[in-house]
């Protein structure tokens, strides 16, 4: 006996009236269309899925269909762009249906993507790597700017020593920030800007791993400590593979450190940095008080001067 499928749920995400400053329609139809007339967008948000995850939805649609309807924009000559709902397009693709629910709606391009965006901060499975980047462009698109420019702009606003700051946040520009917030619904700019950002500045091999969902991002920014890149792989790739609570991750980088300054003991200091040192001391010393003492650094940096410039560039 086949299962019954539910009913599509009503179509809705969260912070689209705050996102596009115009009262979205709360009875907008869902009709079924062939899944041969949709296509995706260039610009996906989403760039990782989980196979477990993934597999597991198409089971679920392979029984139930598609619990909520995909949101789709019309492209001409009745075919059909995804806006949202890329996971469940895909998981329908391989379930083999012929066709699924959706809600059309008209969209501008930077609509769309806003609009996809915002659909794919709300998801659960989202990995903290992919929902910064996600704020980011955004924001970025909220205020026709570049990312880097949206980041000058909440890093303008984090100091309220300078003078500037009452301009920042009493602009139009940072309305528009603060819009985007109350619309993804998890941060505010500060929290954002303090907690988020810095995993943009994690080393290659520990933002693919965050991306792929193996490595909290706690546990990402601890392991970034380690500057060594060998030790810094080595030490990722236990904490991935034996599931490393935090605390051990980091008393392993102890172990690290510790080991590299005992190294760093045994091992006798280079010309350059003796030379290094001894200039830094100088220049800190009383030195320059005693006349005796200055011409003979006057000898001696004489010497210096000759022999670089005995040696050819």
């Amino acid at each position: 006996m086949s299962r019954r499928k539910r009913s599509p749920q009503p179509y809705q995400i969260k912070g689209v009236d705050a996102l596009l400053g115009e009262p979205s329609s709360t009875k907008e139809t869902a009709q079924l269309l062939p899944l041969s007339q949709i296509s995706l967008p260039q610009a996906q948000p989403r760039r990782y899925f989980d196979p477990q995850a993934m597999q597991s939805l198409v089971e679920s649609v392979k029984q139930h269909g598609i619990l909520s309807p995909l949101l789709v924009r019309p492209k001409g000559q009745n075919l059909y762009q995804l806006v949202a709902g890329e996971r469940r397009y895909r998981a329908a693709l391989e379930a083999g249906l012929d066709e699924v629910s959706v809600v059309i709606r008209e969209l501008t391009d930077d609509d769309a993507l806003q609009l996809a965006l915002l659909e794919n901060l709300q998801r659960e499975d989202l990995n903290p790597l992919e929902e910064t980047e996600g704020i980011l462009q955004l924001l970025a698109l909220k205020l026709n700017q570049t990312t880097e420019s949206a980041l000058a702009l909440l890093n303008a606003a984090a100091h309220p020593e300078r003078n500037s700051v009452d301009n920042v946040i009493h602009s139009p520009e940072w309305q528009a920030v603060v819009e985007v917030f109350t619309s993804v619904g998890k941060f505010n700019p500060e929290s954002f800007r303090t907690n988020r950002l810095p995993l943009l500045n994690l080393p290659d091999e520990i933002k693919e791993a965050l991306r792929q969902g193996r490595l909290s991002y706690t546990k990402a920014r601890a392991l970034a400590r380690l500057k060594e890149q060998p030790e810094r792989q080595e030490l990722l790739e236990a904490a991935i593979a034996e599931d490393l609570s935090l605390n051990e991750i980091k008393e392993r980088i102890k172990s690290f450190q510790a080991a590299k300054r005992v190294q760093d003991e045994e091992q006798p200091p280079s010309l350059k940095s003796r030379m290094d040192k001894a200039i830094a001391k100088i220049k800190k010393s009383k030195i320059w008080d005693d006349p005796k003492k200055k011409r003979q650094l006057e000898k001696l940096l004489a010497q210096l001067e000759a022999l670089g410039e005995s040696v050819e560039p």
